[in-house]
């Protein structure tokens, strides 16, 4: 028995095709990741299991009265508590209590409490306030009207609705999108406890190995899936690419031999047969396409001058909102070599906290220092609703730089992967993902000494996000994260400050510690609250053994255009029929010999940088 079936299905958006006879079997209990690009069709698969968009081809099958739970796109508000909101998904729970209370005859009535009885109705309520207080409610939250909430903590109930409803078959796409770190922390638990099956859209690395059996990957209209989590999906898929570009490259070999054979005798008489043979062989034999890889997908922030140390400093700082204080006692300091990732739940001040950071608030009370000349990018994903939708990434970064020529401004947009057909497009029409490149390109415009990020991989991929981690491993600033992405944080955070009951305090212990505390289980890597040899603080001497070895790389690549800017400028002169018309042999002998000059130069260059950038990619 399957809990869903997925059967030579075609799907097509606006003429595009989008799967083509893609097939794909979910057993009961089965959790399966679903990956692959922005825009590759993983939403609209989704849409097509639930029913809201038809096949083009092929079938989707249930199994037979299986439940299917998805996360509603309209978030749920009106006068009912959250509680309320919640049981109310539970649709023959809340008929049979309302059939109940209007008192129907005896035999009914025993029917209906038996029946209420069966589906565990008493501890319902215990059951839905539960998953509320994972997802961030707590007890007095849970009693007030939805509408009281904003869009994205209204869409942590619709979250917890369907949660609450335990079905047969759950589909989440992007589920983490609306949480903090310690919700998605405590998801992941819920979904490794979760005993249906499930399909989930995440580009979130760790939630995919931890949580999930299997990868379904998404790319050119396919679906192929791969045993394990992520990690395990991309090591065999790196093998099989492999495998399959070596077995392509032998097979164009093989025929370029029997080709050279062919055209060879086919003329000669003697021959004749043995050509005519090969060129059967030749027809017959399979096609291997050789492995066709995406462009890789590269961030770039500009170099900040130095400043002297502290770049940022508080004392006895206190801040907050219209009088009322948020966060107190202040004591912080920032140097320009500083990772610093804030944890706590929404609510707590983090992103108050970011916006003293950024100058958007000021301290009510306290003393607040910063260095001359400091430069401050800051990125906040509200920030996404305040662009122009008439506008293109292009007008945005024109206006944010107005000295800049237009060629500038390009090459800044460029940095992000915004290359010259998606600068132009209108912001109506770009993705999420695409929307986040220009914010990080704005924010960074001016090669700020501090970074502050607040949510910045929400609508970026797998491979943007790993992106934005090989890009701050490169940055000469400050950076402060929040997000709820567990392993950016891992990975670019080399210190943890909790921001929690008003105040800030260093942390540390490490997420696995962090996970523990929110668990209620002991640290089972020493106690949280205890100094130890750390992680991150290896990550940041590694990186600072790596920067004379980037210093270098930067300047042969300087080198290397330097050179190939000359190259290119002789083969142009060298290529004008003009050159030869007015008997300048000189001229011409010393171009061509400098031009040899230039490709012998280059060659060492090359070699060198290759085995630079293997050296930082091992790294």
């Amino acid at each position: 028995m399957t809990a869903l079936v997925i059967r030579d299905l075609t799907l097509r958006i606006a003429g595009r095709t989008l799967l083509d006879a893609a097939a794909l079997t979910v057993e009961p209990g089965r959790k399966v990741g679903l990956v692959g690009r922005n825009g590759a069709g993983k939403s609209t698969l989704l849409k097509a299991i639930t029913g809201e968009l038809s096949p083009d081809g092929g079938e989707i099958r249930l199994a037979q009265r299986a439940r299917l739970g998805h996360v509603a796109q309209e978030a749920p508000g009106g006068e009912d508590s959250l509680l309320e909101t919640v049981l109310a998904a539970d649709t023959e729970r809340a008929a049979l209590l309302a059939e109940a209370a209007a008192e129907p005859e005896g035999h009914r009535l025993a029917e209906i409490h038996e029946r209420l009885i069966a589906i565990h109705a008493d501890s319902a309520p215990a059951r839905a306030a539960t998953i509320l207080a994972g997802l961030g409610f707590d007890a007095a939250a849970q009693a007030r009207p939805s509408r009281e909430f904003s869009g994205g903590w209204r869409m942590r109930v619709a979250l917890a609705r369907v949660l609450f409803l335990e079905p047969d078959v759950l589909l989440l796409d992007e589920p983490t999108n609306h949480l903090d770190l310690e919700a998605t922390i405590w998801l992941e638990g819920w979904l490794q406890r979760f005993a249906g099956a499930a399909i989930v859209v995440s580009h979130d690395r760790g939630l995919l190995d931890r949580c999930v059996d299997a990868i379904a990957h998404l790319d050119r209209a396919k679906l192929t899936l791969y045993p394990g989590g992520f990690a395990n999906f991309v090591r065999v898929r790196t093998e099989r690419q492999a495998q399959l570009a070596a077995a392509a490259e032998r097979q164009a070999a093989e025929r370029a031999h029997i080709q050279s054979f062919i055209d060879r005798f086919r003329a000669k008489a003697s021959k004749a047969r043995q050509a005519q043979s090969r060129i059967k062989a030749l027809e017959r034999m399979p096609v291997i396409e050789a492995v066709v890889e995406d462009a890789a997908t590269r961030f770039a922030f500009p170099e900040p001058a130095e400043l002297p140390p502290p770049v940022l400093s508080v004392s006895d700082g206190v801040v907050g909102y219209d009088g009322r204080p948020v966060l107190r006692g202040l004591e912080l300091r920032l140097d320009q070599d500083d990772r610093i990732a804030l944890l706590g739940a929404n609510g707590n001040g983090k992103s108050t906290l970011a916006k003293l950071f950024a100058g958007r608030l000021k301290l009510m009370a306290g003393k607040e220092h910063r260095a001359p000349k400091l430069k401050i990018g800051y990125f906040a994903q509200h920030q996404a609703e305040e662009l122009d939708l008439n506008g293109t990434p292009l007008t945005h970064m024109q206006a944010a730089l107005p000295r800049a020529t237009v060629a500038q401004c390009r090459a800044q947009l460029a940095r992000f992967g915004l290359d010259a057909d998606r600068a132009e497009t209108q912001i109506s029409a770009c993705s999420g993902g695409e929307k986040a490149r220009l914010l990080l390109a704005l924010c960074t415009r001016e090669a700020p000494q501090l970074l502050i990020l607040d949510e910045p991989t929400n609508h970026l991929d797998i491979d943007a996000r790993d992106a934005l981690v090989k890009a701050l491993a490169e940055y000469k600033g400050a950076v402060v994260l929040i997000s709820h992405d567990p392993h950016l944080v891992e990975l670019v955070a080399e210190r943890l400050w909790l921001v929690g009951d008003g105040r800030v305090t260093p942390y540390d212990g490490d997420l696995e510690d962090y996970r523990a505390l929110l668990s209620g289980r002991r640290p089972t890597r020493g106690e949280a609250a205890t100094p130890k040899p750390s992680e991150r603080r290896e990550r940041a001497e590694n990186r600072a053994a790596l920067a004379p070895l980037r210093e270098k790389a930067k300047r042969i690549e300087a080198e290397m255009a330097k050179l190939q800017q000359e190259a290119a400028t002789i083969d142009a002169a060298l290529a004008d029929p003009r050159l030869y018309a007015n008997n300048k042999t000189d001229l011409v002998a010393r171009a061509t010999q400098r031009r040899a000059e230039i490709t012998k130069l280059l060659s060492p260059l090359e070699d060198e940088w290759l085995e630079l950038q293997e050296k930082l990619e091992v790294a």
